[in-house]
C-alpha cells in the first residue's frame, strides 16, 4: 500500500485535536474537521483548541474546517466523534469518500438505539472503506502535549495497518498492531461503564480496595461480552483492554471517572452533563452495553446497575448494596 501522507480528522473535540498533533508530528499534512465554527476559527486564527483543548499550543499547519468533503479526501480519515453520532457522520461522508481510504474509528462506544459496535455502524455506511479501531490508554492533553503514550490500532488487513501505523507512529506515540476490531472496540466501550463505577466508589469514599474489586471484576465482565462477540481473549490483556481500562478507572482525567465521582457525591446527572462541554460516553454506552449483554445471555452485574442508576434513576446504595449481595462464585480466567 502507498504511504500516507495526508490525513482528514474528522471531528475537533479533544482527543481529534490530540490525533490532529500526532499526525502533523509524523509528517502528516492534517484537514481537522470541527462541527463548531468558532473551534475552527480558534484553531486557525489562534492554533488553540480553546473550548475543548485549551492551553495547548497546536502546530500552526493544522487546517481546519467546518465541512465534511476536505476532510475526507486524505490518504486516511480518523473518525473522532462520539460514538452516537458515527451513524449520522459516515451517513454524511459516503458521498465524499474515495473506495479503498481507510477509516480509522477513535470513538469508544455503543450504539444506542441498535447495540451496535462502532464497526457494525461504518460498515453499514461506509462499506467502500477498509476499517481500523484506534484505542488504548490515552488521555488527550497528554498526547497533544507530547508525553508518552501506547495505543493499540486493530484492523484486519495487515497491510492497511502497517501503513497506518507508518503514517501515525512516533517514538512518544507508540502503536501496537493487533487484528483484532471488535476486542477493541469492547474494551474501549465496556471500561467507560466501568469508569463511572468506579468514579462513584470514589466519589462515595468506598476506598481503593472496592475500586480494585470492581475493576478485575469489570475486566471478566468485558471478557465476557467480548467473546460472545468473537473477540480474542488475549486482547482484554493488552492495551486496549487491561491498560485503558487502568487508566480511565483511576484519574479524574478520565471524563467517566469524574462524572461517577460528581454522582458520588450526590450531583444529579443532569446538573453534571448541563456543566461539560464534552461528551462522556459511558453514559449513553450504559444502556446499550446492558441490551447487548441481554440478547447474548451474559452475565454483565455490574454495567447492568449502572445502566440503572444513570437511565432509570436507581438509588446508588440500594443499587452498591445489591451488588455487594450477589453470591460469588468461582473466579474464572476467561470471565466467569
Amino acid at each position: 500500500m502507498t504511504a500516507m501522507k495526508t490525513i482528514g480528522i474528522v471531528g475537533a473535540g479533544a482527543w481529534g485535536t490530540a490525533l490532529a498533533m500526532v499526525a502533523r508530528r509524523a509528517g502528516c499534512a492534517v484537514t481537522l474537521q470541527a462541527r463548531e465554527a468558532e473551534v475552527a476559527a480558534s484553531i486557525n486564527e489562534c492554533h488553540e483548541n480553546t473550548l475543548f483543548l485549551p492551553g495547548v499550543a497546536l502546530d500552526p499547519a493544522i487546517v481546519a474546517t467546518t465541512k465534511l468533503a476536505p476532510a475526507a479526501d486524505a490518504d486516511a480519515v480518523l473518525l473522532a466523534v462520539p460514538a452516537q453520532h458515527t451513524r449520522a457522520i459516515c451517513t454524511a461522508l459516503a458521498p465524499a469518500w474515495t473506495p479503498g481510504v481507510p477509516v480509522v474509528i477513535c470513538a469508544k462506544g455503543i450504539e444506542q438505539d441498535t447495540s451496535a459496535l462502532m464497526n457494525e455502524v461504518v460498515a453499514e455506511t461506509l462499506p467502500q472503506a477498509p476499517l481500523a479501531v484506534l484505542s488504548g490508554p490515552t488521555f488527550a492533553a497528554e498526547v497533544a502535549r507530547d508525553l508518552p503514550a501506547a495505543v493499540t490500532l486493530a484492523c484486519a488487513d495487515g497491510d492497511v495497518a502497517e501503513a497506518l501505523v507508518t503514517a501515525l507512529g512516533a517514538p512518544r506515540f507508540r502503536i501496537y498492531h493487533s487484528p483484532d476490531v471488535v476486542g477493541a472496540l469492547v474494551g474501549g466501550a465496556v471500561k467507560n461503564v466501568l469508569a463511572i463505577a468506579c468514579g462513584i466508589v470514589e466519589g462515595r469514599a468506598l476506598g481503593d480496595n472496592a475500586r480494585a474489586a470492581l475493576i478485575t471484576r469489570g475486566l471478566a465482565e468485558i471478557v465476557r461480552l467480548g467473546l460472545a462477540k468473537g473477540a480474542r481473549a488475549e486482547t482484554f490483556r493488552g492495551l486496549s483492554g487491561i491498560g485503558d481500562l487502568t487508566l480511565t478507572c483511576n484519574a479524574m482525567q478520565s471524563r467517566n471517572f469524574s462524572l461517577g465521582a460528581a454522582l458520588g457525591r450526590g450531583e444529579s446527572l443532569d446538573a453534571i452533563l448541563a456543566d461539560r462541554a464534552s461528551v462522556a460516553e459511558g453514559v449513553f454506552s450504559a444502556a446499550a452495553v446492558s441490551d447487548l449483554a441481554r440478547r447474548l445471555a451474559i452475565d454483565m452485574p455490574i454495567s447492568a446497575a449502572m445502566d440503572a442508576v444513570l437511565n432509570h434513576a436507581a438509588d446508588i446504595d440500594t443499587t452498591i448494596a445489591g451488588l455487594l449481595a450477589r453470591r460469588p462464585g468461582a473466579e474464572m480466567p476467561t470471565g466467569g
